[in-house]
């Protein structure tokens, strides 16, 4: 039987089984010789129980095989040496037979419960030796920091346990790869073996013989998630053949080591989530202390340049150009630190929505009304349902919405195009779609397109720094509502967005 760690294994497993013979053989000798002085002072039934005693303590030490062996000698020797006549099988009296069938039949009986008893006193010693052994693998690995502690902790407990070596591998690229990254592979791995127990999270067991170099056994490490990867064992050759009590073994810790990888990872999605939220707030407290600091000398330099068209005499013509054009770029930088400033006060979350019942045309006219200088090229085409309910958002920040889906509209269009408004009314929503007739967005970037700093078209010359779609999503996604991206089958591209309806407040007629 297999040796459990540091238990020791029974006495008859200590012995071969020729030994175990002639360990019995002696044993009944002795017994022989001690009881036959005896013969004169004490009766056959009582020689009979040294006998029994003896067939008892075999069965105890060296097993039940040796338990039978003594129970048949033990029959043999009182009847040639304590039975009269003495030295021969023949019996004087019938009477006898009955004492050998007796003596044989309790000898047998005695023998097997007791090497049956000590066999599953052993097994239940085994059995606790390995809970506790597990129990404390569970908890080296609830401590584990790193994946190499996992794999060692593994190897070092079923080498101790069972004597085999052992291998994680895990999937990576559609293919199994070692855990380990020393690069030494104790054995050989069969690969469609380990894919085998990777997809059918099925113990897989190898045909090729145990202690060959290959690995015997495949455990898939099953967590409550997703199958984490392979657990391979390699047994010596001096295992005859795997036994059930190795298997539920292996199937505990595996158990134990799917759970301790699973916790790694989501430790790891946790730290890399938690990095990425403090970059974002740090990014945004940059954001809003450069844009606090430029949006003072930038309102200073667009009053100065609209300053330079009221100096008396006139400045000359190349001048006033050039005031001209210091007024348009200081407006353009003070715009794009306005977006910055909203963008890094939407991502802290310290807009307060300003909620009022209202009619979506209004927002609507205000924004056109608005953009008036730069949608002159661009005819506005608004169609809004005449039976659109009221509904409730915060009028100033949705008119920033309008301001920059229709700023953009116009940007990457062609002049002269026509810019659409629309709006379409659901059970729970209402739809808003603000479309023009330009090239579209490119199909693999409509994904990205509400990122902040990512441009529809990276290579344009049109002005922008890619944060008018960012700041649309987060007010729209403030309101309770979702924005995409999409082009026109006719041509053109459409930015959509959706307003939940709710319940609006019944309006009383006022009486004439």
């Amino acid at each position: 039987m297999q040796t459990a760690g540091t238990l020791a294994a029974p006495i008859s497993e200590r012995f071969s089984r020729w030994q175990r013979i002639l360990l019995t053989l002696v044993a009944c000798a002795v017994t022989t010789l001690l009881a036959t002085p005896l013969i004169g002072y004490l009766d056959l039934a009582n020689i009979v129980m040294l006998f029994l005693l003896t067939v008892l303590l075999l069965a105890i030490s060296l097993g039940r095989s040796a338990a039978v062996l003594a129970s048949v000698l033990s029959v043999l020797l009182f009847d040639v040496f304590f039975v009269p006549p003495r030295f021969s099988f023949a019996v004087s009296n019938v009477q006898y037979l009955i004492t050998f069938a007796v003596m044989l039949a309790t000898a047998l009986i005695t023998g097997h419960l007791a090497a049956g008893l000590k066999q599953k006193a052993w097994e239940a010693q085994v059995r606790e030796q390995r809970t506790q052994a597990l129990y404390q693998v569970a908890r080296q690995l609830a401590g584990t920091l790193a994946l190499e502690q996992v794999t060692e902790i593994a190897r070092q407990f079923i080498k101790l346990q069972l004597h085999a070596d052992t291998l994680i591998l895990l999937p990576e690229n559609n293919i199994i790869v070692p855990a380990s990254t020393t690069g030494h592979t104790p054995f050989r791995i069969e690969p469609y073996l380990a894919n085998m127990a990777l997809e059918s999270g099925k113990m897989v067991l190898s045909a090729e013989p145990i202690g060959g170099g290959y690995a015997s056994l495949y455990l898939p490490l099953k967590a409550s998630m997703r199958i984490r990867g392979v657990l391979t064992v390699a047994f010596p050759a001096t295992l005859p053949e795997l036994l059930p009590e190795n298997r539920g073994l292996l199937e505990a810790l595996s158990s134990l080591i799917a759970i301790a990888m699973e916790r790694l990872h989501y430790v790891e999605v946790a730290q890399a989530t938690q990095l990425d939220m403090v970059s974002e707030r740090l990014r945004s407290s940059i954001l809003s202390a450069l844009s606090h600091d430029l949006r003072t000398p930038l309102t200073a330099l667009v009053g100065l340049a609209d300053s330079l068209f009221l100096i008396k005499p006139p400045l000359p013509e190349s001048a006033l150009d050039t005031a001209q054009a210091i007024h348009e770029q200081a407006t353009r930088m003070a715009s794009l630190v306005g977006n910055l400033l909203d963008m890094a006060r939407l991502n802290a979350g310290n807009v307060i929505l300003r909620r009022e019942w209202q009619p979506l045309e209004d927002v609507v006219g205000a924004s056109i009304k608005l953009l008036e200088g730069a949608l002159n090229m661009h005819p506005v085409h608004v169609a809004l349902p005449a039976d659109l309910p009221l509904l409730e958002f915060d009028a100033v920040l949705l008119e920033r919405v309008f301001c920059n889906l229709l700023e953009n509209a116009a940007k990457y269009s062609p002049d002269g195009t026509i810019i659409e408004i629309n709006a379409r009314e659901s059970s729970d929503w209402v739809e808003v779609r603000v479309c023009n007739q330009g090239q579209g967005f490119p199909a693999q970037k409509q994904d990205e397109l509400f990122a902040m700093f990512v441009r529809g078209q990276t290579d344009s010359n049109t002005p922008g720094a890619g944060l008018g779609l960012a700041i649309c999503r987060a007010i729209i996604e403030a309101h309770g509502g979702v924005i995409g991206a999409e082009d026109r089958p006719e041509g053109g591209a459409c930015v959509r967005f959706t307003l939940p309806k709710g319940v609006p407040p019944i309006l009383e007629e006022e009486a004439v």
